[in-house]
C-alpha cells in the first residue's frame, strides 16, 4: 500500500520552490527530469546481464581509457533522453562523453547546466553490489542561455560552492535518491508500486566522530605520509593515539560509501597517491567530488582534498581527477591537519613499515 503520509518529491521541491517566489520552477522540472532518468536505470540496473542481450547496447572504452559495460551507456543515454528536451538545460557533461553535450537546436535552451556520472560503481554489477548514478547542476552563462553561443567546456568549470543543486541515486535492495538544493540533505525511497519517490529520511545529518573508516587497503604501500599515519593510528584501536577502535570499510562504489556514512556515520577516503603520477587522484571533481562535497557539507559533515576543502578547488579540465576523503568533519579535518604539518622525516606508521602488517 502507498504510504500517503510520506510528501513525494514532487511535493517536497514545490514546498522548497514556495520559500522562493521568485523562481521559475525550472530547476524543479529539471530535478524531476533526473529523477525519471534514475528510475529507468533502476529498472535497467536490475535486469543485471540480462541488458547485454536485450538491450543491443554495447559497452566500449570511455574518454578516459575506462572499459564500459553496456550499463554505462545505457544510463548515459537515458540521461541525456529525460532531460533534454524539457527547456530547463543548456548542456551536459558526463564521465562518459569527451565533450560537453550541447543542447540541440529543436529544444528550447534553459539556463542550468548538469554534469553527472551515469553509473558510478558499474564494475561491481556482476558481483550484485549497491551502484548509482551522481549529478550536479550549475547555472549556465547568461550569453548561452540567450542563445549567443553554445555551451563549451570552460562554462562546466565552477566551483563546488557554485553548484545548485546536487544528488544522487542509489541501487540497491531499494532504490534510493537522496538530495541537496542548498537546505539540508533529503532521502527519498522509490515506491515500486506507484514509481513515486517519496521523502523517507529527512534532514540527513553525519555525526562529526567516527569509528568507521573506508579505504583500499591494497594501495597502502602509494599513500602520502599523512594519510598512513592516519589510517595507522586508527588501526592501532583502543591502545594506540585514538584511544578508540575502528572499523575499515571497503565496497569499491563511492555512492554506496558514501549512503553509508550519511547513514550511520563514517570517512571515506580515496586519496592522491603515488601509484600514477600522472593521476592527482582518482575521482573525478566536476560529477563525482563536488557534487559529494556539496551534500557532505549540507549534512554537516566535510569533503576535502585532503589539504583543503573540496567545495573551493577552481576546476581546470572536465574530466579532471582530484583526491578525495569526505565524511565525520573531525576526521577530515584531522587528515587535513596531517597533510598541513610540517615534514617530520621520522615515521608514524610503524604497522607500514618493513616489518608491518601492511608493507611498503
Amino acid at each position: 500500500m502507498p504510504n500517503l503520509q510520506r510528501p513525494t518529491l514532487t511535493q517536497y521541491l514545490i514546498e522548497e520552490r514556495r520559500r522562493y517566489p521568485q523562481a521559475s520552477g525550472a530547476l524543479n522540472g529539471l530535478l524531476l527530469d533526473v529523477a525519471n532518468a534514475c528510475k529507468v536505470i533502476a529498472r535497467a540496473v536490475a535486469f543485471g546481464r540480462l541488458v547485454d542481450h536485450e538491450s543491443g547496447v554495447a559497452g566500449g572504452t570511455n574518454v578516459q581509457g575506462e572499459v564500459q559495460q553496456a550499463l554505462d551507456v545505457l544510463s548515459n543515454q537515458t540521461f541525456i533522453d529525460a532531460t533534454q528536451w524539457s527547456g530547463n538545460l543548456a548542456g551536459m557533461v558526463s564521465e562518459e562523453m569527451a565533450q560537453p553535450y550541447a543542447i540541440p537546436p529543436q529544444y528550447a535552451r534553459g539556463k542550468y547546466l548538469l554534469v553527472f556520472d551515469p553509473l558510478d560503481g558499474s564494475s561491481n554489477i556482476d558481483v550484485n553490489v549497491s551502484v548509482g548514478s551522481i549529478f550536479s547542476v550549475l547555472r549556465a552563462p547568461a550569453a548561452v542561455v540567450a542563445g549567443q553561443r553554445d555551451v563549451q567546456a570552460e562554462d562546466f568549470l565552477q566551483p563546488g560552492s557554485e553548484q545548485v543543486a546536487a544528488g544522487y541515486a542509489i541501487y540497491g535492495p531499494t532504490t534510493m535518491l537522496v538530495l541537496t538544493v542548498g537546505n539540508g540533505v533529503q532521502g527519498f525511497t522509490l515506491e515500486p508500486g506507484t514509481g513515486e519517490f517519496r521523502l523517507t529520511h529527512r534532514n540527513l545529518q553525519v555525526p562529526p566522530e567516527a569509528q568507521e573508516f573506508a579505504i583500499n587497503a591494497s594501495n597502502s604501500r602509494f599513500w602520502e605520509a599523512p594519510i598512513k599515519r592516519y589510517v595507522d593510528e586508527c588501526l592501532q584501536g583502543s591502545t594506540g593515539p585514538r584511544g578508540k577502535d575502528f572499523n575499515m570499510r571497503w565496497i569499491a562504489s563511492m555512492v554506496a560509501e558514501a549512503h553509508r556514512i550519511l547513514m550511520r556515520g563514517g570517512v571515506f577516503m580515496y586519496p592522491r597517491d603515488t601509484k600514477d603520477p600522472t593521476k592527482p587522484g582518482r575521482l573525478r571533481l566536476l560529477y563525482e567530488a563536488n557534487p559529494m562535497a556539496m551534500i557532505m557539507t549540507q549534512a554537516g559533515a566535510s569533503c576535502s582534498t585532503g589539504r583543503a576543502p573540496m567545495l573551493e578547488v577552481v576546476p581546470e579540465q572536465l574530466h579532471q581527477r582530484i583526491g578525495v576523503v569526505f565524511g565525520a568533519r573531525l576526521e577530515v579535518q584531522r587528515i587535513e591537519s596531517y597533510h598541513n604539518e610540517p615534514v617530520n622525516n621520522q615515521s608514524h606508521t610503524p604497522l607500514f613499515t618493513t616489518r608491518g602488517l601492511f608493507r611498503d
